[in-house]
């Protein structure tokens, strides 16, 4: 799915921007709430890959604009935070966008200000602005004019957000939290011997090695957002919360999904079985092994979720990738057959994994969610009415109250996810692999190698790395390491890593042996591995809430017509390596498919086991319904509209022909406006007084 383009605001809209803050809007089919959401998201592309940190951002300027909008709602609707007193206004759509403007204008130069890409993108800020006929410089927070109206919302977010728990006031930084284990540096072998290797294991990318071969660690990032659980939420309840103490510190956690498997006696076989299963489906990355798989609809999604954490073995291919989902004989909305898309299974994972990729250049999990609501909007056959009943709303309205209510689901995802990953404090894959690589192998007690924590041998795939097996010519050859010093020791094969990529716009890494203390997830070395623990996945956390939470805004767990997709163009796309060998079209019947892509992304792409998947996905289940049923209840009641007698959402001549059938209707009567028991002249004139207006 691709974004509409923008069009450009026209010297005479311009000149036609009413007084008093009334621009014109810049663009007839977008509203200046989509407009300004999309600035965030390129806000968000050009910062710091900070999933927590930007799910607030868009939650805060979501709930900005709704308030803007809300202030000149003469019915009931509520402000989330900054409840303000309307002035008199000539034009309430024009006042309305002045203070969403303004507001969000304000937000976005405070919030991005020490973004590393603020000097590209600040300029836009201003530059929309300009185009949308508003004075960037105008800073005035005194009176009732719509635009000191915004830059007053602004500032009411701007100084909650500085005791909300984020400790924004200092960067997000950790304010207690430090990592039981030493880092890990991902281009030596092994995990430099892990302390508690069930325990988060930083990443240490720059580092120097002297002469005597001494390794000096030149610092690493921290944790972000361990201690998210005490940022102030949207919907999440305190009887949804658990606070867990570690050395007197608080670590609450919402919506608690239990322990992921650890190395004791209860989760010591899931532990390792999930962490291999991440270690197989990189042998699925090389479109050179000929395995082909059809990834449309017919084939994809449709797949029922376990409801025990616990128990989701059966839930995965493990050794050929994917889940259980069963497909689509037919387009639920459309009764017509999907087309077979048969593609490298190796070009689909790999696509996946960079799609939905949380790294450099791109807009995290909960920007993706965002865009793909965008693109829904933009779809021709979708309809702006909440819930998918009731009278289509105006762009403007709709778009304020479908941000305000992902927003709130995405920051609260943040918030139950992240408490979960600062309290359990998981490893990631890239530590447990190698570890379990460094122990040996866990199938034949009778080899020197043997280790109740190492890898499962299975032939071509984990193997003992042997005299024969590395003599010359041999799978092993290369392993063989200098002075015979790998004999014993653990390959896989597996996706080969960065070492043998120079250039990503022509090199592929492919699949082949490597010593498996070696692995490396499919993600680009400035990156290997996000920041943060593992359990539980903020992307499963992320899409299955969003996904739920659009099934209700939208009334339908279906993309429009049927079929969402992103289009991948061969050797285009992908920015790890080479690639795709070919176009690869994801595609998604509902959003609940989307969700289940995107979780499975993380498994082809090295950053979670199944163990972190699941329980997140389930969390979403909670989290979606909930923050959707928290936000309309500051839309207030639908607009009492009788004279719409068949509901469409209009007062037009379809409900003057049910008028006039029901003449003379006396007792109980659906066009009885005026409740005398009889439809006449007096019913006739209430109609008229409403025709041709919507409700």
């Amino acid at each position: 799915m691709r974004s509409a383009p923008r069009t450009s605001l026209t010297a005479l809209a311009l000149a036609a921007a009413a007084s008093m803050g009334g621009a014109a809007t810049a663009d007839d089919d977008h509203s200046v709430a989509r407009r300004w959401n999309e600035l965030i998201l390129e806000s968000i592309r050009n910062d710091r890959a900070r999933p927590v940190v930007h799910a607030r951002n868009l939650f805060h300027m979501s709930a900005a604009m709704w308030d803007a909008w809300s202030t000149w709602d003469d019915g009931d609707a509520a402000p989330w935070l900054a409840d303000e007193i309307p002035g008199r206004v000539k034009n309430v759509e024009a006042a309305r966008r002045a203070a969403i403007s303004y507001a969000a204008y304000t937000m976005l130069r405070f919030r991005f200000a020490d973004s590393p890409g603020f000097e590209d993108v600040s300029p836009e800020y201003d530059a929309l602005m300009t185009e949308l006929g508003y004075d960037p410089s105008y800073s005035s927070t005194v009176g009732d004019d719509p635009r000191a109206i915004g830059n007053r919302i602004a500032a009411q977010y701007i100084i909650f957000g500085l005791s909300d728990g984020s400790n924004e006031i200092g960067d997000h930084a950790n304010l207690w939290y430090y990592p039981i284990n030493e880092p890990l540096l991902p281009p030596e072998s092994g995990t430099q011997e892990i302390d508690i290797p069930d325990r988060w294991q930083p990443l240490a990318l720059e580092y120097f090695v002297d002469q005597s071969g001494n390794i000096e660690v030149g610092g690493y990032p921290e944790f972000l957002g361990p201690e998210w659980g005490n940022v102030t939420p949207f919907s999440l309840r305190d009887d949804q919360k658990d606070v867990r103490i570690r050395d007197g510190f608080p670590y609450p956690v919402y919506v608690d999904p239990g322990a992921p498997p650890m190395l004791d006696a209860a989760g010591e076989q899931r532990f390792l079985e999930g962490f291999e299963q991440v270690l197989h489906w990189s042998d699925h990355l090389d479109p050179s092994d000929g395995v082909m798989v059809d990834a449309s609809p017919n084939s994809i999604g449709n797949a029922t979720l376990p409801t025990d954490p616990t128990d989701i073995a059966w839930f995965y291919d493990a050794q050929n990738g994917g889940d259980v989902g069963i497909g689509y004989t037919t387009n639920p909305v459309t009764g017509e057959s999907y087309p077979t898309q048969m593609v490298p299974r190796a070009d689909y994972a790999r696509v996946l994994a960079e799609f939905w990729a949380d790294g450099p250049d791109s807009e995290t999990p909960p920007g993706h969610w965002f865009t793909i609501l965008n693109d829904v909007m933009d779809h021709p056959e979708f309809s702006r009415r909440i819930g998918g009943t009731g009278p289509e709303l105006d762009p403007l309205e709709y778009d304020v109250k479908a941000y305000f209510a992902l927003g709130g689901c995405m920051h609260d995802a943040a918030i139950a996810a992240w408490g979960c990953k600062g309290w359990y404090d998981y490893v990631r894959p890239i530590s447990a692999i190698r570890w379990m690589a460094e122990n040996g192998q866990r199938t034949d007690d009778t080899l020197d190698n043997y280790h109740p924590h190492g890898l499962q041998l299975l032939p071509g795939r984990v193997e003992v790395i042997t005299d024969a097996s590395s003599a010359p010519g041999e799978r092993h050859e290369a392993l063989r390491g200098e002075d015979d010093a790998n004999l014993g020791r653990i390959a896989a094969y597996c996706w080969r890593g960065p070492d043998y990529i120079e250039d990503p716009e022509v090199d592929l890494a492919g699949c082949g042996w490597i010593l498996a203390e070696d692995w490396w997830p499919y993600q680009r070395p400035t990156f290997v591995t996000p920041n943060f623990a593992g359990y539980v996945s903020g992307h499963s956390t992320f899409s299955r809430s969003a996904a739920e939470l659009m099934t209700l805004l939208t009334g339908s767990p279906w993309f429009p017509g049927g079929l969402g997709e992103y289009v991948a163009p061969a050797d285009e796309f992908l920015v790890f390596e080479e690639g795709p060998s070919v176009e690869v079209r994801l595609q998604w019947v509902s959003y609940r498919d989307a969700s289940d892509q995107c979780s499975l992304s993380r498994i082809w792409g090295g950053i979670h086991p199944p163990a972190d998947d699941i329980p997140g996905r389930l969390m979403g289940l909670v989290i979606g319904p909930q923050a959707w049923d928290h936000a309309i209840g500051y839309f207030g009641s639908a607009p009492d509209c009788p004279a719409d007698l068949d509901g469409d959402g209009e007062v037009d001549g379809q409900d003057l022909g049910q008028l006039l059938q029901q003449w003379g209707c006396t007792g109980p009567c659906e066009a009885d406006l005026d409740g005398d028991l009889d439809v006449d002249g007096a019913d006739l004139g209430l109609f008229f007084a409403d025709f041709g207006g919507g409700c």
